[in-house]
C-alpha cells in the first residue's frame, strides 16, 4: 500500500539521518566529559596541606567557620567536577599563610560527603580520599 504523500518517506529518511547525526556528533562531547571526570586525581587527606586537613575537620563538624563565604554555594562553572544539581556543592575557604585575602585554596564538599580540594582557585582539582 503506497502513502498518500509521495515525499513521507524521504522527508523521513532525511529526519532518521539529522538525528543519527546529532547523535553521532554528541557522543565524542560526552565521551570527553567522562575523561575529564575520570582525570580528576586523588590526594590523601594526609597528604593536604595543615590548612586543607583543619578546612575539612571543620567542614564534617559543622563550623564554625573562620571566613564569611564558607558555606556557600559552588556552581561548578569550570565543569571539572562531575555535574550535579545546582546547590550540590559548597566551597570553603583554605587559609593561606601569608596572605591578607582568602588566597586561591578551596576545598568543595559535595552532599554525597566527597571532598575536593583546588590550591589554584579552581583550575584544577583533586578528590580528597582518607
Amino acid at each position: 500500500m503506497r502513502s498518500a504523500d509521495p515525499h513521507a518517506s524521504r522527508r523521513a529518511y532525511r529526519w532518521l539521518t539529522a538525528l543519527l547525526f546529532l547523535l553521532a556528533a554528541a557522543l565524542p562531547v560526552a565521551a570527553a566529559a567522562g575523561e575529564a571526570l575520570a582525570a580528576i586525581p586523588d590526594i590523601a587527606a594526609a597528604r593536604l596541606p595543615t590548612e586543607a586537613r583543619d578546612t575539612l575537620r571543620l567542614i564534617r563538624s559543622g563550623g564554625p567557620f573562620p571566613h564569611e563565604r564558607d558555606g556557600v554555594e559552588f556552581r561548578n562553572f569550570e565543569q571539572l567536577l562531575p555535574r550535579r544539581e545546582r546547590g550540590y556543592y559548597r566551597e570553603y575557604t583554605v587559609s593561606t599563610p601569608g596572605t591578607r585575602t582568602r588566597g586561591a585554596r578551596r576545598i568543595v564538599a559535595g552532599r554525597g560527603d566527597e571532598y575536593y580540594y583546588t590550591a589554584d582557585h579552581y583550575r584544577s582539582f583533586s578528590r580528597i580520599r582518607e
